[in-house]
């Protein structure tokens, strides 16, 4: 291997939102970030730009749009124009932008529990309903699944808007095809636009995956926005350059208004990070996914022999571990317990949605040795 993911850059003291929030004893295995160094390319990248000693305002890099299209084009047969990207400067707020443009104030929109958090709060920041519809764990595979019927029947009159996360975070499904067809058309039967967050589709897992929903139809395309980014991938979180593909005109224009005085641009160097990371770090990318495949047997096989009560499920993309707690001898919130027991500071389940309160979500992207530590004090936790 080029890159050693065992070393990791002590992050302490960075005002690192991962290390920095909690006290110094607890191991941070929460935030969706990763703590391995980024591919030198990027540094190369924004470093060079730095020569320049003038940072005014910048336009949306025509290179950037290209070398984008061309990887979806490579990844997954679909044909986007650099003129249906749109950069933004995060998924959430793409998110936020979009229930702005497609909801009004008597509309609805719906999401699948368990969810990412702000999926659940977006509503709330519009004073307009979310609908939660619960995927199923489905035991015999291991796997949540969705319940069509229960879907389409939860779709109200004013339902305007379905948020799908594909990779799903925090379960790790990657939906397969005829999956999203059924999603698709039943989005299209209630005339229900599609916000679909794809930002984890590079981090997958060998015989894993994925297809973005606009990609299957030119009916999809048109009924749908969709957000990607090199963030999760790259793990350059903090430098916000993410994109929204919108392919109909129409909902383009929407889209834009929603932006016009609200999102700012995406930043310089946060461009020129984005690019470096879609042209020239592949061979990283590549040797991450072996790493955290790694880690992803190495925890599920730990949790399985030492901590057996934990409930697993099958893990086919994201660097994310979905755990059910609920058959552990502990009384109260999981994350609580572990927090204070094991000095391991997990994603609260209670934040995905009601009846997850005895789930925790843990963050595979760490060096071995931490994420080794961290179990091991879980473990002994519960002796």
């Amino acid at each position: 291997m080029i890159y050693n993911f065992d070393v990791v850059p002590n992050r302490r003291n960075t005002n690192c939102v991962k290390w920095d929030i909690y006290p110094e004893d607890r191991l941070p295995l929460w935030v969706a970030d990763m703590d391995f160094a980024v591919c030198p390319k990027i540094i190369d990248a924004i470093q060079k730009r730095l020569e320049h000693p003038v940072f005014g305002y910048t336009m949306e890099s025509p290179e950037f749009k290209q070398v984008f299209c061309d990887r979806l084009d490579k990844f997954y047969g679909w044909k986007v124009t650099p003129e249906d990207l749109i950069m933004v400067p995060g998924i959430v707020s793409g998110f936020n932008f979009a229930i702005h443009a497609f909801c009004g104030a008597e509309n609805s929109l719906i999401y699948q529990t368990p969810a990412y958090p702000p999926f659940i709060e977006g509503p709330h920041n519009f004073a307009i309903e979310g609908i939660a519809n619960d995927l199923y764990y489905q035991e015999e595979d291991q796997t949540w699944r969705i319940d069509f019927d229960k879907f389409e029947s939860q779709i109200k009159d004013n339902t305007s808007l379905f948020v799908l996360c594909n990779p799903h975070n925090p379960v790790g499904r990657t939906f397969t095809h005829d999956e999203l067809v059924k999603m698709g058309e039943i989005c299209l039967r209630h005339g229900v636009k599609i916000c679909s967050d794809e930002i984890h589709c590079e981090i997958l897992y060998k015989g894993s995956k994925h297809t973005p929903i606009a990609s299957i139809n030119d009916e999809f395309a048109a009924n749908t926005i969709t957000f990607m980014a090199p963030s999760k991938t790259f793990n350059i979180p903090g430098l916000a350059c993410s994109v929204a593909i919108v392919q109909d005109s129409e909902m383009r224009e929407a889209f834009q208004r929603a932006l016009r005085g609200m999102g700012s641009h995406v930043s310089i160097l946060s461009q020129e990070a984005g690019l470096a990371a879609y042209r020239d770090c592949e061979d990283w990318r590549l040797e991450l996914m072996d790493y955290l495949e790694e880690n992803r047997d190495f925890a599920m096989n730990f949790i399985k022999k030492n901590i057996p009560a934990i409930r697993l499920n099958k893990i086919e993309a994201t660097f994310l571990m979905w755990m059910d707690c609920g058959s552990l001898p502990i009384n109260g919130s999981p994350a609580e317990f572990f927090a204070k027991e094991a000095h391991v500071q997990l994603n609260d389940g209670a934040a995905f949605g009601a009846g997850y309160e005895k789930f925790v979500r843990l963050n595979l992207g760490t060096n071995r040795a931490t994420l080794s530590k961290a179990l091991e004090n879980m473990r002994k936790a519960l002796i």
